[in-house]
């Protein structure tokens, strides 16, 4: 079954085949979603190029639409043409909205641009609690007034002026929001404790070459300092942008080969952004082999290698480990050997895929809200599994890499969200999978 990117179709494989070959990985979801918002604070034309084929960009581009955006997609070439002159519109549709936790973003694009916001509040994956407190915080240090009113949220200013904001938390949607509103606010921002992602990062290259004035120092991981001279709109000018890769699928990708075995070649892989993880697939016992000039990851195991449990893993913000990865780890610990404890410091409850990975026949336990401890099996069943959110269903897909016999990963949507053909991809890497009806 061919994919077309809007059905709800199964993936089922059939596990017991190492991976070999070579995939390109896809343009970044969480640095995408956020350049494109910025493009509503530049009355001119901008072209983006390696944006992924997934049902948040799709998103995205109904909300630009809504807010008087022209846009030109070119989806093969993977190149969106986003045209900012005429935007008029502060209300963004609710049902926008409440579908992607990412739109919350416009609110300081937005407000940079026409002075005024309404949105309701966003959506997205059920992950626990996941407030936008920070992200009011900052647009309030700018000077905006926001009021709600039951579900909605209505930011509004006269004039944005720059301010000292540091956040308690280093949350990278705050931080991406509170640059946008800080571009064309009239004198100096300094935002302290700012998150490091690169997805962050990515952002203020992006703005700068539209005319913005964002200084980040050779200290920014240490300090996360960011400095925004505000510029007059007149100032912002179209550019041509190309899309960062993601780590997040580079990352999954590799904790598959721990799951099935084989070699495999990560291209247009953001190597340096995924030191961290390559570390620790290192210590389970896999070859990771860098290749930064060439953007280039190489994974692999052979039979002669044992997957073996570190004895912990943390979540954090960047550079440590990513909590987006943490549902992949999980699915590879279930048939790695000895145990692993792992520890959920960025979101509650995300450990919704344990119950379905427990039903595969993984040994998983509770330890608390935060921890999980996890006794590796020599293998998984192939089950009908449900994916709830994101990250926890492509985690079921590489589970069932693992698994005797079919594994089926039900309610697709979710991995669709930010992984552009994960079926496609693991095809090309010899696994015997497919979408279904």
């Amino acid at each position: 079954m061919a994919y077309d990117g809007q059905s709800n179709a199964a993936i089922c494989m059939e596990g017991g085949k190492c991976l070999d070959g070579t995939v390109l990985i896809q343009g970044s979801k969480n640095a995408a979603l956020p350049v494109l918002a910025a493009s509503v604070l530049i009355p001119d034309t901008c072209v983006f190029k390696n944006v992924p084929y997934i049902t948040d960009i799709d998103c995205m581009k109904n909300l630009l639409k809504s807010t008087g955006a022209v846009l030109e997609e070119h989806k093969e070439a993977h190149m969106i043409r986003i045209h900012s002159e005429n935007i008029r519109e502060y209300r963004l549709p609710a049902r926008y909205v409440s579908a992607m936790r990412s739109s919350v973003v416009l609110m300081g694009a937005l407000l940079g641009r026409l002075g005024e916001a309404l949105v309701d509040y966003p959506g997205g994956c059920v992950i626990g609690e996941r407030p936008i407190d920070l992200h009011l915080f900052g647009l309030e240090k700018l000077g905006a007034q926001i009021w709600t009113d039951k579900n909605r949220i209505h930011a509004y200013a006269d004039e944005l002026k720059g301010a000292l904001i540091k956040f308690p938390f280093p949350s990278v949607g705050a931080t991406q929001n509170t640059i946008l509103a800080a571009v064309t606010a009239r004198g100096t921002t300094v935002i302290k404790n700012a998150a490091r992602e690169p997805e962050v990062t990515a952002l203020c290259d992006f703005l700068n070459k539209a005319g913005a004035d964002i200084e980040i120092g050779h200290d920014f991981i240490a300090t996360g300092r960011i400095v925004i001279h505000g510029v007059d709109i007149s100032r912002l000018h179209g550019v041509e942008y190309t899309v960062i890769p993601d780590r997040i699928v580079a990352g999954t990708y590799m904790f598959a080969v721990l799951c099935a075995g084989g070699n495999i070649t990560l291209e247009n892989a953001p190597a340096a952004q995924l030191r961290s993880v390559c570390a620790l697939i290192r210590k389970m016992g896999a070859d990771v082999v860098l290749d930064d000039e060439n953007d280039r990851i190489l994974v692999s195991t052979d039979t002669k290698q044992i997957i073996q449990n570190v004895p912990f893993v943390e979540t954090g913000v960047y550079p440590e480990f990513p909590t987006d990865l943490q549902s992949p780890l999980l699915a590879s610990a279930c048939v790695s050997k000895g145990t692993l404890i792992l520890k959920e410091r960025i979101f509650s409850s995300r450990f919704k895929v344990v119950e379905e990975l427990v039903r595969m026949g993984a040994d998983i336990t509770a330890l608390d809200n935060e921890r999980v401890q996890v006794r590796g099996v020599a293998k998984l069943a192939g089950r009908t599994v449900i994916a709830q959110e994101l990250r926890g269903g492509a985690a079921l897909v590489i589970a069932g890499l693992a698994a005797d016999g079919i594994t089926t990963v039900t309610d697709t949507r979710y991995i669709k969200r930010g992984y552009q053909d994960i079926v496609g991809d693991l095809e090309r890497l010899g696994a015997r999978i497919s979408y279904v009806d």
